[in-house]
């Protein structure tokens, strides 16, 4: 583990607001680019430290729930909740490293590095687990106004996501077929391989450690034991929710042997061209003639349900700010409302009639102030 711990999205190159697919393709290019095989001999060590620290990084920020204990605590949550070896549980190496096999990098490589550490990310002590794990949870964002989140409002989203085979029932061989035992591992899933006094382990690469193969493939899933659709799935979303907010949705995360994952909508309430919030109160800034900031009077401030009226004390100054009581944000789950905050600019004229002028001048002289007329 490296002794001085970065930012996790810039270590995989990434923004705050990155989807999980933006972050599997960052880990896949920094796999390629920092892999200890395709580096010189000298880079090797280097490489393996960064590879454990890229890998850290994505385990973290491809998972939701460690993914909003490291938005709002960093690393101290994590390190909080997590014992480290915990921190890669459930993390999807597997389907990046089967993808990248064309460029021979292998799952053994987590085997080799991890070692130190007791991790065996792919072996026979893994398998079992695999055989009913439950499925990947997913997340997704969704943009909304102010508006929407002072009301609530019911999205509807579209979720790519994998649902098990119903041809195959998840086996992926075809129905009246059965997976055969490995001849290459003989069902352990592992090979090892002896080197005078040492052995090596290694997953095996004919059935990728599970220990059988198929030898006829369900037609529907060519063997994967799953397909891809897209989920059409209505979300309520609360009243009071603030950028950011993180809604969770059991069981419509993608599909797996022992159950399905978690969906979590990401909320990105976007910027309004008249309030700014502050958590529960908005502020907003309304014009008014000098002649009612000095003599009072009433004017009309927009709310976000519609205009009020506000009333304006005699000799109010410019930038002085005036409080509307439950014209907010609902606090989210509770009860009450925040406030409306409203900046008063006290509206200067540039050009006066000559009568308005002399009018001026006489306001002037009244207040003993010395008035030149050039």
């Amino acid at each position: 583990m490296m002794a001085t711990k970065q930012d996790y999205y810039k270590i995989l190159g990434v923004k705050k607001n990155a989807p999980l697919d933006e972050i599997k393709k960052a880990y896949r290019e920094s796999v390629l680019r920092y892999h200890p095989d395709r580096v010189p001999p000298e880079q090797k060590k280097e490489a393996e430290e960064k590879f454990k620290e890229i890998s850290e990084a994505y385990a973290v920020l491809s998972d939701p729930e460690k993914r909003v204990l490291y938005d709002q605590y960093g690393h101290a949550g994590i390190g909080q909740r997590y014992a480290y070896e915990d921190i890669f549980k459930g993390a999807d190496f597997r389907t990046i490293f089967r993808d990248l096999g064309e460029f021979g990098i292998g799952e053994s490589l987590f085997d080799r590095i991890f070692g130190d550490f007791g991790f065996d990310f792919f072996s026979s002590r893994t398998r079992e687990g695999a055989a009913r794990r439950r499925g990947q949870d997913l997340q997704v964002a969704v943009d909304i106004n102010l508006e929407d989140a002072v009301t609530g409002i019911e999205k509807t989203i579209y979720i790519p996501r994998y649902e098990l085979c119903s041809t195959c029932g998840g086996t992926g061989a075809r129905p009246g077929t059965k997976k055969n035992i490995c001849s290459q591992c003989r069902g352990s899933g592992r090979i090892v391989s002896s080197i005078g006094f040492f052995s090596v382990t290694q997953t095996c690469p004919k059935c990728r450690g599970e220990g059988s193969v198929i030898t006829t493939p369900c037609s529907d899933c060519r063997g994967e034991g799953r397909v891809k659709i897209t989920k059409t799935i209505k979300v309520k979303i609360p009243s009071g929710v603030d950028n950011g907010s993180h809604l969770r949705i059991r069981g419509e995360g993608e599909a797996g042997t022992s159950g399905r994952g978690d969906l979590y909508v990401i909320i990105n309430v976007k910027p309004h061209p008249i309030f700014e919030r502050h958590n529960n109160d908005i502020l907003t800034q309304i014009a008014i003639s000098l002649s009612k900031a000095i003599l009072g009077g009433e004017v009309q401030v927009p709310a976000l349900d519609g205009k009020v009226r506000m009333k304006i004390p005699a000799g109010t100054q410019s930038g002085a700010i005036f409080r509307l009581k439950n014209k907010g944000i609902p606090e989210l789950h509770g009860r009450g409302r925040g406030d409306e905050l409203v900046r008063v600019i006290v509206n200067i004229p540039t050009h006066l009639t000559s009568e308005q002028r002399k009018i001026m001048e006489e306001f002037a002289r009244t207040q003993g102030e010395n008035i030149n007329p050039r």
